[in-house]
């Protein structure tokens, strides 16, 4: 289901780009840019909370990725229903999309780097018997 999704989500956003080529030319700069700032925000505000809550590793990384990427395929879906895929609002929505499959790949690339203890300790996810899980650093 993970590839099937996202050749969903990137037939999504292809779309909407595709009807809005020329709005996004001529705004992407200012879009991406503040795309890009909403969206670290985002990174940091799912991890520093779960870590605030002293949850597992393993659980900060999931709720670090699920709140920094949002649903744009759905935002989009609702901008073409309800909307009549307004230029402006699709345009942000595809930008949002294209820009979380850049960054939802490169914070688990850089997590995955992280585990193998290419950038710095070494953090490993294990389970115990009862099948919860808990990050630990050894």
């Amino acid at each position: 289901m993970k590839y099937f999704s996202i050749i969903i989500f990137v037939g999504f956003v292809a779309v909407a780009l595709g009807n809005n080529w020329q709005n996004f030319l001529d705004y992407v700069g200012l879009v991406m840019l503040v795309v890009a700032v909403q969206n670290a925000a985002a990174f940091l505000l799912g991890y520093g909370s779960a870590r605030a809550f002293s949850m597992p590793s393993a659980d900060r990384r999931a709720i670090a990725i699920e709140v920094g990427i949002q649903n744009s395929g759905l935002g989009l879906a609702l901008i073409f229903t309800f909307f009549g895929g307004l230029g402006g609002m699709a345009l942000v929505a595809a930008w949002w999309g294209v820009w979380h499959i850049i960054a939802g790949l490169g914070v688990a690339g850089m997590l995955n780097l992280l585990d193998r203890g290419v950038l710095g300790s070494r953090a490993v996810v294990r389970e115990d018997p009862a099948g919860s899980r808990e990050g630990y650093t050894p």
